[in-house]
């Protein structure tokens, strides 16, 4: 009965025409809010997957590394123990240290050398990101060097016509007395092979090169590593990997997802989605004053109606009722409408990508979005809330509504 008064007070002609106008405006500036919201908090998932599709290319699912110190020492055996856990898909042994690259007499640059076994694009992705070249990291007989394109730009590289190798310094270990600099320092030299195009982070500090060439130059045992990077199967959540992984290992050594090799990208990323949103929620706020006024509005226009079911023994919560339900009604079509809209516009970004990106300023054209349920149910929730405060105030006036009915 609620739902039949209130659905009959929203379609019925009032008898002034600005009640009607004043509830439509209502139902549209909700519409432009929820459709507004669901398209950006979309548009921060599309860039969210990127940038994890990204760090997902260049970190594994699983590193497992010192918990003081810069290396850990795992034997064949921990390996093929390691390996045998459920879940384990590919690992690899990693060497990581800044060093000092300079490429032939030009400036010197500071980055981070990455040594790498045979196993690593199992891993990570790598060699399906370069940009010039090809991956290739050598061996004894001459190891070459794979640099960020940032970084090859840096040092002026030309992988085409010249030949000129990397020149390398790396601080020495367990070195007890130094009388010249270049006692502190191992020198080697790589030859560039390729580069990579990922992400800026790692296109300006990264040079992926052999594991034995760093091994030789930081006088390194070869089952010395400074972390043993994991992927995990498919569909596997990395967190259950982790723990496995622990388990076996025991508290000697830090195993980190990747979540929490980024922890603060991650956080950024969510403290920047809940900030938009609560901005974003604010147009809806704007859009409930509306929604007051058309229910007092309505509230005035039906005060005959009030009376009538008064003395017919509605008590004042059942008249309340109704015009809470008829703020539902108007919030709940402007919610329909807008989610319709921004589902359409959503699927037409995906497939034309008609909005785009400055050009060359980022690895995709157009605006990437990806709709997920939870946003749908996040602000169908939002303007429930608003709905009702809104309806609040003007239902609590019919309740209290009284009027003298004469007879005529």
């Amino acid at each position: 009965m609620i739902w039949q008064f209130a659905s009959r007070y929203f379609r019925a002609k009032k008898s002034t025409n600005a009640i009607n106008i004043i509830a439509w405006v209502s139902v549209s500036a909700i519409a432009v809010g929820a459709g507004a919201l669901i398209v950006i908090l979309s548009v921060f998932n599309g860039f969210e997957g990127l940038v994890k599709s990204l760090y997902t290319t260049f970190y594994p699912s699983v590193k497992i590394s010192a918990v003081t110190g810069k290396s850990i020492t795992l034997t064949a055996a921990q390996l093929k123990q390691i390996a045998a856990v459920k879940g384990v898909a590919d690992m690899t042994e990693v060497v990581e240290e800044k060093a000092v690259l300079r490429y032939g007499e030009g400036d010197q640059t500071i980055a981070i050398l990455k040594g790498v076994d045979n196993n690593y694009n199992k891993v990570a992705a790598v060699d399906k990101s370069i940009a010039h070249g090809k991956f290739d990291t050598g061996d004894e007989n001459g190891y070459k060097a794979i640099l960020g394109v940032d970084l090859e730009l840096a040092l002026g590289v030309d992988l085409e016509r010249d030949l000129t190798p990397v020149s390398v310094y790396l601080p020495r270990r367990n070195v007890k007395s130094v009388t010249t600099p270049e006692d502190a320092l191992g020198s080697g030299i790589l030859y560039p092979s390729g580069s990579f195009a990922i992400q800026q982070e790692f296109n300006s500090k990264y040079v992926i090169t052999n594991i034995s060439f760093m091994r030789g130059l930081l006088g390194m045992n070869n089952d010395e590593m400074s972390a043993l990077e994991v992927k995990g199967v498919s569909g596997l959540d990395d967190v259950v990997l982790k723990q496995r992984l622990q388990a076996v290992l025991g508290n000697g050594f830090t195993v980190e997802t990747r979540y929490e090799q980024n922890q603060a990208l991650y956080a950024i990323m969510q403290t920047e989605r809940w900030a938009v949103y609560v901005i974003m929620s604010f147009i809806l706020v704007i859009a409930a004053f509306n929604m007051i006024g058309s229910l007092y509005m309505l509230v005035m226009e039906k005060r005959k109606d009030i009376t009538i079911l008064n003395a017919m023994g509605a008590r004042s919560r059942l008249i309340m009722r109704i015009f809470l339900t008829e703020g539902l009604i108007i919030a709940g079509i402007g919610t329909v409408i807008g989610f319709g809209i921004s589902i359409v516009f959503c699927l037409l970004q995906q497939k034309f990508g008609f909005i785009k990106l400055e050009e060359d300023s980022f690895l995709v054209s157009a605006y990437p979005v990806s709709m997920h349920i939870s946003d749908f149910i996040l602000v169908s929730v939002t303007i429930l809330v608003i709905g009702m405060a809104a309806s609040w105030y003007p239902a609590k006036r019919a309740a209290r509504q009284h009027m003298e009915l004469k007879a005529t």
